[in-house]
């Protein structure tokens, strides 16, 4: 099972400015590659033995790591297929685009060039072929065999590792668990979601909180002379003020679906629509709850921790009044449990509804206390 870990690295002035370069040269690489392609229609083996040839023209391509420029090959078929898919989806696709200074934001590093070293300090070192070792906060175990590192550069100027392992422990096995806590989840604007246990999470709206600032970030923006020094320092504080708002969002996420997780044993959730969702003048809003990123925790942890997570169909599940007058949200976390039981054959759940109004609970709570804030 491949695990991600996503830690916060720390490099000198120095290094910092060798990842930038590494970063354009596989820019570089990759437009090279799309020009090769476009022109003479290799095979993706005949493209990637081209890099060789291609550092020998440019000798600046020998600093980087080769393993790094051979993913470049990869990247392209990799948008290539995307592009397939779409097409094949139904959706319009035009070309490939040569990509412009600054678009590549990831190092790749795949089997080796990368290797951790322990300080007992506050902060270990990851060291990366041809560039040095990077200081790095290592804020949980790692489990399992590293199989490949991932640099990112975010917009704010921050820099993360990402470090993908190959954990041996395999995933418990589902079928052969007792069920007996099980839970429908019906998710909203107005609240977040409302449970089959009179559980109600209110919606955060951390970008809503965040507007005022945001919109003071852009006027700001906008008044600074283009390609200045100005402009590019308030580019970064505008891109921090977003960054932030990603942050809670996903720490909201991952705490609420980790409760979900370890408080139950079957999970019946929304198959929702989101592409067609997001057309409507809720837009901003769908965007914002980020319905879609929730399920998929609670998807991979619960696959984890051997759970079932099953989507049903959400048509109706508001209109459907089999347990009486309620709450309209609570009736909806109702139906999608007795639906998502009917799904895998387990029949109706045996449980008396709410004869109160569902349990509110603040958005903050779930942040402060994490999966023990009911």
């Amino acid at each position: 099972m491949r695990i991600t870990y996503k830690f916060r690295l720390y490099p000198s002035k120095e290094q910092e400015q060798k990842l930038l370069e590494v970063l354009e040269k596989c820019r570089f690489v990759y437009n090279k590659l799309l020009e090769k392609l476009e022109q003479d229609k290799p095979s993706r083996l005949e493209l990637q033995n081209s890099i060789p040839k291609l550092k020998e023209e440019h000798q600046e391509l020998k600093e980087v790591y080769s393993k790094v420029l051979q993913y470049e090959s990869y990247r392209l078929f990799s948008n290539l297929r995307a592009l397939a898919r779409l097409k094949k989806n139904g959706r319009k696709v035009g070309r490939l685009r040569f990509k412009g200074k600054s678009w590549f934001k990831t190092i790749h590093f795949n089997q080796s060039g990368f290797k951790l070293i322990k300080t007992g300090k506050r902060c270990e070192r990851l060291h990366l072929s041809k560039i040095g070792d990077i200081k790095i906060r290592i804020h949980r175990k790692i489990k399992g065999k590293i199989k490949q590192v991932i640099i990112k550069r975010y917009s704010s100027g921050k820099w993360y590792a990402c470090i993908q392992v190959e954990n041996n422990v395999q995933a418990e096995n589902a079928k052969n668990k007792l069920i007996e806590k099980k839970v429908g989840i019906d998710v909203g604007i107005k609240h977040f979601l409302t449970d089959s246990d009179g559980l109600q999470i209110e919606n955060p709206k951390y970008l809503d909180k965040s507007y005022k600032r945001l919109r003071i970030e852009h006027r700001k923006l906008s008044r600074k002379e283009k390609e200045s020094k100005n402009r590019e320092k308030q580019r970064i504080r505008l891109s921090i003020v977003y960054e932030r708002v990603v942050n809670q969002r996903l720490d909201f996420l991952h705490k609420l679906s980790r409760y979900y997780v370890d408080n139950y044993d079957f999970i019946a959730v929304e198959e929702l629509d989101i592409k067609n969702m997001v057309r409507s003048y809720l837009a901003k809003w769908i965007s914002d709850v980020s319905w879609n990123r929730f399920i998929q925790f609670l998807s991979y942890k619960a696959e984890n921790a051997g759970k079932i997570v099953v989507k049903v169909n959400p048509r109706g599940t508001s209109k459907e009044y089999k347990f009486g007058k309620l709450d309209k949200d609570y009736n909806a976390s109702l139906n999608i449990l007795v639906r998502g039981l009917d799904k895998v054959g387990m029949g109706q759940a045996e449980f008396t509804p709410l004869e109160t109004e569902p349990l509110p609970v603040r958005a903050s709570s779930v942040v402060e206390l994490g999966s023990s804030f009911r």
